[in-house]
C-alpha cells in the first residue's frame, strides 16, 4: 500500500511539472523580456537581497526566468555572486563558486552553464547570506517543486536542519507557476519564499 502511495504522488508531481513547465515554455520572447525586467525590479527590492554581502544564484536555461539581467545589476552594484557546479566527488550535490564577469564558464552534463570549477573559488554555503534557486512549481505554503534531481534539496540539507542560520532562500518563477498546493515529498526542502515579475511571496 505504501509503494502505491508513493508511486501515485511520485506520477502526480511528474504530471503536474510536466504542465507547469509548458506554460512556462509558451511564453513567447517579449513575454520573457518584459518578466525578467520585472524580476529584477521585484528582487533588487528584498531586503535580505540589499543587505548580502554575498548572493549565491543561477544561471537560467530553456523556459525559466532569465537571470542574466539581475546578474549583471548585482555585479553592477558591486555585490559577491555565487554560481552551482555539479558536485565532482558527491553526487546529487552542488557546490558554489564566485563569479565574475570574467569568470571562465561551460555546459555541465544538462547543458546547463556553469563556472569551470577550480578549488580556490569554492564558496561554502555558511558564505552565502542569500541563495536564488529555481523551481518548475511553488505553492502558498513554501513548497517547491524542482525538475526531480533534488541537486538542491541534497545540497540545503544543512541548512533545513540549523545548521546555516545565517542563509536565507529564495525561489525564482514565473507567476504561471505557482499553484494553490504541492505534492510533497519527504525530501523537498521548503524555502523562505519566492520572487516572481507580479510580487514577492513570503512563507
Amino acid at each position: 500500500m505504501q509503494t502505491q502511495k508513493t508511486t501515485s504522488s511520485e506520477q502526480a508531481r511528474s504530471a503536474l511539472r510536466e504542465r507547469l513547465i509548458s506554460q512556462r515554455n509558451a511564453l513567447n520572447a517579449a513575454q520573457q523580456q518584459d518578466a525578467a525586467s520585472a524580476l529584477t525590479r521585484q528582487a533588487l527590492a528584498l531586503p535580505e537581497l540589499q543587505q548580502a554581502r554575498r548572493i549565491g544564484l543561477y544561471h537560467s536555461v530553456g523556459g525559466e526566468l532569465n537571470t542574466a539581467p539581475l546578474i549583471d545589476t548585482l555585479l553592477e552594484q558591486g555585490k559577491q555572486l555565487a554560481l552551482p557546479v555539479l558536485h565532482p566527488f558527491n553526487p546529487g550535490h552542488l557546490l558554489m563558486l564566485d563569479y565574475s564577469k570574467t569568470t571562465p564558464m561551460r555546459p555541465n552534463r544538462f547543458a546547463i552553464p556553469e563556472p569551470v570549477l577550480s578549488c580556490q573559488a569554492v564558496v561554502p554555503l555558511a558564505q552565502i547570506d542569500c541563495l536564488l534557486i529555481p523551481l518548475v512549481g511553488f505553492d502558498p505554503h513554501g513548497n517547491r517543486l524542482g525538475m526531480g534531481g533534488g541537486f538542491y534539496d541534497r545540497t540545503l540539507a544543512p541548512w533545513l536542519n540549523g545548521k546555516l542560520p545565517g542563509l536565507t532562500v529564495f525561489g525564482l518563477a514565473h507567476d504561471c507557476q505557482q499553484v494553490e498546493q504541492l505534492p510533497v515529498a519527504s525530501w523537498d526542502v521548503p524555502i523562505n519564499g519566492v520572487i516572481t515579475p507580479g510580487r514577492i511571496w513570503r512563507f
